[in-house]
């Protein structure tokens, strides 16, 4: 198990560090949340401590209390006019459309509006992401408003899900960076994505969901001692 876990940092850690590569000065950068995206950012306070000079934009708190403990310089999105470059992580990547399950880490909201406002979208992960069949092992994350939300992940499941409420380790319900709930939706094989989309965000509760589709990311996928674009 150990030798599986080891791995898995690795892939991390190689993604990460060939996304970090494309960063370049003047850049505003994106920075997203979760585990392999914690590893790009460690890797970009180190450019910065050698000179690099970039502003960027969090997709959480936690993100932004990283870059900020690491010098590196944090504006809120409302000040940037374009990101230049996003590095993020995601759940499952499917491999022939490149369409996204994001969220697990509670921050999707943020994580797409971010996105959908970057030049260039990079997807870092290791090879246990990537998927042929999306939504067979991982469920949708979705971001619900709390007024409701019983009413809300009722609909959701007539889509022909098994809606889940996260809850957090108190067992309250999970509270996401914009004072929301999640509701992880477990559709098994995905076969429209576009069209799940579509249904999920017309749910009244719904905020959005953890699809992302039709982003054309780079996908940098790491092994134990390389990366390549997917």
């Amino acid at each position: 198990m150990s030798q599986i876990v080891d791995n898995v940092q690795l892939g991390k850690e190689m993604s990460a560090k060939l996304a970090v590569e494309l960063v370049e000065d003047g850049m505003i950068v994106g920075l997203g949340t979760g585990t392999t995206a914690k590893i790009a950012i460690d890797l970009l306070g180190q450019r910065v401590a050698q000179g690099l000079k970039i502003k960027t934009v969090a997709t959480s708190q936690a993100s932004a209390n990283q870059a900020i403990k690491l010098g590196i310089d944090v504006l809120d999105i409302n000040d940037v006019a374009e990101i230049n470059l996003t590095i993020d992580g995601a759940d499952r990547v499917d491999r022939s459309s490149r369409t996204l399950i994001k969220g697990l880490g509670g921050a999707l909201l943020r994580e797409k509006i971010v996105a959908g406002n970057t030049q260039l979208l990079i997807i870092i992960v290791d090879e246990r992401k990537i998927t042929d069949k999306l939504g067979v092992d991982c469920p949708v994350p979705v971001e619900v408003v709390p007024f409701g939300y019983v009413a809300t992940k009722k609909h959701l499941r007539e889509l022909g899900c098994e809606p889940t409420l996260r809850r957090a380790s108190n067992d309250e319900p999970f509270i996401t960076d914009g004072g929301n709930y999640i509701i992880d939706c477990m559709f098994g094989l995905i076969k429209d994505p576009a069209a799940l989309e579509t249904s999920i965000n017309q749910v009244i509760g719904v905020i959005d969901s953890g699809l992302f589709v039709g982003m054309d990311p780079k996908v940098i996928i790491g092994t134990t001692d390389t990366a390549f674009e997917l």
